[in-house]
């Protein structure tokens, strides 16, 4: 396992030293994806970053939704390992808790090295370049993409917070996550998938994390209700996205309501978010 991925490592090096990078490490990403091979995918996507930067230039929409698929494959499959320990019927004995530490473990060390690629690379990076492009309809597709970062890093303290409760993480989660709606607000539309996936995650992250139910449901029916109301003049490019994240708000409402109302809670019925 360690050879494979000191050869991966190797073959990235000799790639970065081609002209077309870019374009050679979003298809060696793809071809990882559609190999089920995910931490590879995340190794070139992170090489292509560090390209990107080196040119003073931001992801494209299709390498940033690289970057997301990837790492969501990477933490998604521990994360469901550590929800099994905690909600299980396994007994805890030492083995079962140093077996779930070890699960977390992976969880954060995943966890940090997207927040170091997202925090110290690509959201700095792309700040410079809105204000670079300031009144622009360029300004417009870098904001975008900042939103979808601070969405991101929102998303990994979340993660974190479920495998750790230092308070910091819930904090680090709700602060990025309203710093990228703020932003959303003023560049996207109440129906860019983007937007209301930020709204959702955001919604998710009162409920489960900061266990503020009250606030998770009024930002969750806000979101959707803006949506509704401009259903009309959605894109139809992203009909598709924007309308599966509608549903989404709607069945956590309708899931959150009822528990409001006294139903108990099912730990086999999960609370919807998004990448």
């Amino acid at each position: 396992m360690l050879a494979s991925a000191t050869k991966i490592d190797d073959l990235i090096s000799k790639a970065s030293k081609e002209q077309d990078f870019a374009q050679t490490a979003v298809f060696m990403a793809k071809a990882a994806e559609s190999s089920e091979r995910y931490d590879e995918m995340c190794k070139w996507v992170v090489a292509l970053v560090n390209a990107r930067l080196a040119e003073k230039k931001d992801l494209t929409e299709e390498q940033r939704n690289l970057l997301s698929v990837g790492y969501k494959h990477v933490v998604g499959y521990r994360r469901s390992s550590y929800r099994c320990f905690q909600h299980g019927e396994h007994k805890e004995n030492d083995l079962i808790k140093s077996y779930k530490e070890v699960v977390k473990g992976e969880v954060m060390k995943i966890c940090m090295e997207v927040l170091d690629v997202l925090q110290k690379k690509l959201i700095p990076n792309v700040q410079e370049l809105a204000k670079a492009a300031e009144g622009s309809e360029t300004e417009s597709k870098h904001q975008e993409s900042c939103i979808f970062y601070l969405k991101m890093v929102g998303d990994y303290y979340r993660y974190l917070a479920e495998v750790d409760s230092e308070a910091e993480n819930a904090k680090n989660a709700e602060k990025y996550y309203v710093q990228g709606s703020d932003l959303a607000e003023k560049f996207l539309p109440s129906t860019h998938p983007i937007r209301l996936g930020l709204s959702l995650n955001l919604s998710v992250c009162y409920y489960e994390i900061l266990k503020n139910q009250k606030k998770a449901c009024e930002l969750a029916k806000k979101a959707f209700d803006q949506a509704i109301a401009q259903l009309d003049a959605l894109d139809e490019n992203s009909y598709k996205d924007s309308t599966l994240i509608m549903q989404l708000l709607r069945d956590n409402l309708n899931l959150w309501t009822s528990r409001t109302e006294g139903e108990e809670e099912d730990e086999d019925v999960r609370v919807k978010d998004i990448e």
